[in-house]
Order: C-alpha cells, then sequence, then structure tokens
C-alpha cells in the first residue's frame, strides 16, 4: 500500500519541463540549462565519460511528489540519447553501457551555461547562494560564463561536490572568510 501511494504521489505530482540536461554527479542531481547550442550536451558528454550517469538531454520532464524535492527524467522518446551538433544522436547506454545511465535523478543544484561578458561581474567567492524556482521550490543556481578552453565537466564536478560540502555543513567561502578575520585580528 505504501509503495501504491508513493507512486500514485510521484504520478499525479504538479510538472513541468525545462531545457537542459540532467546529469548524476556523485550522487548530486545536476540541471544543466542555457541556451541552445552553448555546450550543455557536450558537458554531459565529458561528464559520463568520466563515470558520472545521464539522465536526461534537451528536455528535462521535472516532478515535484512532495513541497521539498524535485525529480526530473527524459521523456520516453529521448531517453539514453544525446544530440550532439555536427555528430547527431547518439545512444549513451549503448555505447557507454548500463552504468552511464539512470532513469530518475532528484535536482540538487542548477548550473546555467552563459556567454561571458566583460561587462558582468561574476560571482567569485560563494558567500550567497542563488536560487532558481522550479514549480515552487527554491534550487541553488550557479551561472557559469563560458569561454573558449574552459572544461566544463570539471567545473561541473567541482560545483556538484562543493554543493555537497554545504549541505553538510562545510563551506569553503565561510572558511575563507573565518581565515581573513583571524589573520586581521591576529596583526592588530
Amino acid at each position: 500500500m505504501s509503495a501504491l501511494i508513493f507512486s500514485l504521489n510521484k504520478d499525479f505530482a504538479p510538472y513541468t519541463t525545462i531545457h537542459g540536461v540532467l546529469v548524476d554527479v556523485y550522487g548530486e542531481g545536476l540541471l544543466i540549462t542555457g541556451e541552445s547550442g552553448i555546450g550543455k550536451s557536450e558537458a554531459a558528454l565529458e561528464l559520463i565519460r568520466r563515470g558520472h550517469r545521464l539522465v536526461s538531454d534537451d528536455v528535462v520532464e521535472i516532478r515535484r511528489p512532495n513541497n521539498e524535492r524535485l525529480y526530473g527524467r527524459a521523456p520516453s522518446i529521448t531517453q539514453y540519447l544525446i544530440e550532439l551538433r555536427g555528430i547527431g544522436i547518439i545512444d549513451v547506454k549503448s555505447l557507454y553501457g548500463v552504468e552511464a545511465v539512470k532513469d530518475e535523478q532528484r535536482i540538487d543544484l542548477v548550473i546555467k551555461l552563459e556567454d561571458w561578458s566583460k561587462e558582468k561581474e561574476y560571482d567569485r567567492l560563494g558567500m550567497t547562494d542563488e536560487y532558481m524556482n522550479i514549480l515552487g521550490i527554491d534550487v541553488t543556481c550557479h551561472s557559469l560564463p563560458i569561454r573558449p578552453g574552459r572544461n566544463l565537466a570539471i567545473i561541473c564536478e567541482a560545483a556538484a561536490v562543493n554543493h555537497r560540502q554545504k549541505k553538510m555543513g562545510y563551506n569553503a567561502a565561510e572558511e575563507l572568510y573565518r581565515r581573513v578575520q583571524n589573520n586581521i585580528e591576529t596583526n592588530k
């Protein structure tokens, strides 16, 4: 009975779709968004090659089964597929194996890819979190400026691990601030 109630709650939960890519990175659900052609699928492919798992490419179906969590999955028609401009459609499950895909993932973090701009000031310390509201739930969101030569997969991995550390109570930006304050106090 409990399993049936859980399943029905998921099936009839509030629902939306978002243009993006959902990947499981070290257990953290990473939703990568951005304009078409900015590199979301390429970042996902590199993450898969590094041992992480694809949930959905291009369109992510998102459900809110309760007031605390969001879950994403691929539409059945595009499940396990990635579109790479210039190459076409690839089947991640057949190319990389069953370990490279996942049917559903909780969404923990949003990475918004955007073209780098000289005029925009980007967060360099991470002292304040930005959020993206999806179905009434605020999800931590980082805007990543895209420039040639940046390794998005490594940045996404670092963002996922850093997010997990914050959830566990450790914030590197706050640690730096504490050290600077201690240094100021010591040198008075």
